[in-house]
C-alpha cells in the first residue's frame, strides 16, 4: 500500500535559525583562537533584541556583540522596517564560566581518557534514496530554501523577498519504500508589503512555481526530476500576508529545530540540540560520528538504509552501547546485533577519538547552523576571524568531515564485501 512521508525545513532567516547561527559563530570564534575551548552558548532573539547566555571555559576573549551583529547582517536583517536589524538591535551577554562540576568529568590528564560531556543517546541515519544518502523529502525541503535565499540575494527575478521562510515536501512511496512522486510542496516566504493582497498572493505563487521550482529541479539528478509532476499540490503562503516575520514575528531560540537539523523525522533523534556546543558535548560530536558510520555502511553496501545509536554516561570514556537497525535491508549474512558489534570494532566511539577522527576542534560550525547538519558537502574553505587585537586572521577549515566516505574500504573489508 503506497504511503506518504513529509519533512520540513526553515530558512537561515527563521528566528530559531538566527539563534543557531549566532551560537555557532561564537563556537567558531572561540575554537579559532583556543581549540581547547569548552562552550555551551544559547541565544534568544526577539523584536530588536539578542540575548546570549551560557557557560564558557576558554583562554581567548571575544567581542560577542560584534560577532552577533555580523551574523545578523550576513543573514539579511539590515533594514529598520524589519523591527530587527544588525545595527540597531540590542545585544545582551550573560555568558559566564563553565561549572567545574561538569568540567571535571571531561578534562583528564590524558586526552584519550576524556569523558563524555553529558549523558544521552545519539542517532545517525543514512539511506541510498539520494546521492548524499539523505531522506528525499528533507533534502528537497532544504534545496527549496537554499535556492530561495539565492534568489533573495540576487534580487533580480524576485525582488520582494525577506529573510524568513519555511518549506515542506510530501513524498509518495511504494510498498518497496521507493519514492514514486512528489505529492505536495509548501512554501511560506516573508515578503515586502504589497498594495493589494490578492495580487500579492497571485504574484508570489506564480514566482515560486515558475521561477523557484524549476531552479531547484535543475539541480537534481534525472531520477529525482521525474518525481515532479503536474499534479503536485502547491500551498504557497497559505495564510496569505507574511510581511511581519523573523525575530519580530516570532521569538527564536537555539536548538529548537533539531529535526530540521538532522533527518526530517526519518530514522530517530536522541533529543539533544547541536548548535552552541563544542565537540566535547557528545550531543553534537556523537551525532556526527553516528551519521559518519551510517553513511559509510550504506555506501559500502552493507544495507540500503541504516540507523545507528550510541549512548553515553557523563564523565565515562566508553559508550554504554552501540545499536544498529538496517530495517530489513541488510546485504550481509549477519543480524543487526552482529553488525553493531562489527561497527564497534571499526569505529572508536570514545569522545576524544571522535574529535580526532572528524577533526572537530576547528572553527567549522557556522556552516552547519542552517539547511541541515547532515548531507552537506565536505570541502576545505578559508575563513577569516578577528582576534582579540582586532586583527583579521585567516584559517583553512575542512567542513562536514562526517560526510566523508573515507571508511568505505575498511567497512567492505570487515564485512567481506
Amino acid at each position: 500500500m503506497p504511503y506518504l512521508f513529509t519533512s520540513e525545513s526553515v530558512s537561515e532567516g527563521h528566528p530559531d535559525k538566527v539563534a543557531d547561527q549566532i551560537s555557532d559563530a561564537l563556537i567558531d570564534n572561540f575554537l579559532a583562537f583556543d581549540p581547547d575551548s569548552k562552550v555551551a552558548c544559547e541565544t534568544l532573539v526577539t523584536t530588536g533584541q539578542v540575548v546570549l547566555a551560557g557557560e564558557v571555559k576558554s583562554n581567548t576573549y571575544l567581542d560577542v556583540q560584534r560577532i552577533a551583529r555580523d551574523v545578523i547582517e550576513k543573514i539579511g536583517y539590515t533594514k529598520a522596517e524589519y523591527q530587527f536589524d544588525s545595527k540597531s538591535c540590542g545585544v545582551l551577554s550573560a555568558i559566564h564560566e563553565q561549572s567545574e562540576d561538569i568540567n571535571r568529568g571531561v578534562d583528564r590528564a590524558s586526552k584519550e581518557l576524556q569523558g563524555a560531556g553529558d549523558q544521552g543517546m545519539m542517532f545517525g541515519y543514512a539511506t541510498n534514496e539520494t546521492e548524499n544518502y539523505m531522506p528525499l523529502a528533507l533534502d528537497l525541503s532544504h534545496k527549496i530554501l537554499q535556492v530561495l535565499a539565492d534568489l533573495r540575494r540576487e534580487n533580480k527575478e524576485i525582488t520582494y523577498l525577506r529573510p524568513d521562510a519555511k518549506s515542506q515536501v510530501t513524498i509518495e512511496y511504494n510498498d518497496d519504500n521507493t519514492p514514486t512522486r512528489i505529492d505536495a510542496i509548501v512554501v511560506s516566504t516573508q515578503h515586502d508589503d504589497f498594495d493589494e493582497e490578492e495580487a500579492m498572493l497571485a504574484k508570489i505563487k506564480s514566482d515560486i512555481i515558475n521561477i523557484l521550482i524549476p531552479r531547484v529541479k535543475a539541480q537534481l539528478p534525472e531520477r529525482i526530476q521525474k518525481l515532479f509532476n503536474d499534479d503536485i499540490k502547491y500551498h504557497i503562503n497559505p495564510t496569505g500576508k507574511f510581511v511581519i516575520g523573523g525575530p519580530h514575528g516570532d521569538t527564536g531560540l537555539t536548538g529548537r529545530k533539531i529535526i530540521v537539523d538532522t533527518y526530517g523525522g526519518k530514522g530517530a533523534h536522541g533529543g539533544g540540540a547541536f548548535s552552541g556546543k563544542d565537540p566535547s558535548k557528545v550531543d553534537r560530536s556523537a551525532a556526527y560520528a553516528t551519521r559518519h558510520i551510517a553513511k559509510n555502511l550504506v555506501a559500502a553496501g552493507v544495507a540500503d538504509e541504516v540507523l545507528v545509536q550510541v549512548s553515553y554516561a557523563i564523565g565515562v570514556v566508553e559508550p554504554m552501547g552501540i545499536y544498529v537497525n538496517t530495517y530489513g535491508t541488510s546485504k550481509v549474512q549477519m543480524n543487526d546485533g552482529d553488525i553493531a558489534r562489527k561497527v564497534s570494532e571499526i569505529f572508536d566511539m570514545r569522545p576524544y577519538a571522535i574529535e580526532t577522527r572528524l577533526n572537530l576542534r576547528t572553527p567549522m560550525y557556522s556552516e552547519t547552523a542552517a539547511y541541515g547538519h547532515m548531507g552537506r558537502k565536505n570541502e576545505v574553505v578559508k575563513k577569516v576571524f578577528i582576534n582579540s587585537n582586532n586583527q583579521p586572521q585567516e584559517f583553512e577549515v575542512e567542513l562536514f568531515t562526517w560526510e566523508k566516505l573515507d571508511y568505505v574500504d575498511k567497512v567492505k573489508k570487515a564485512f567481506g564485501l
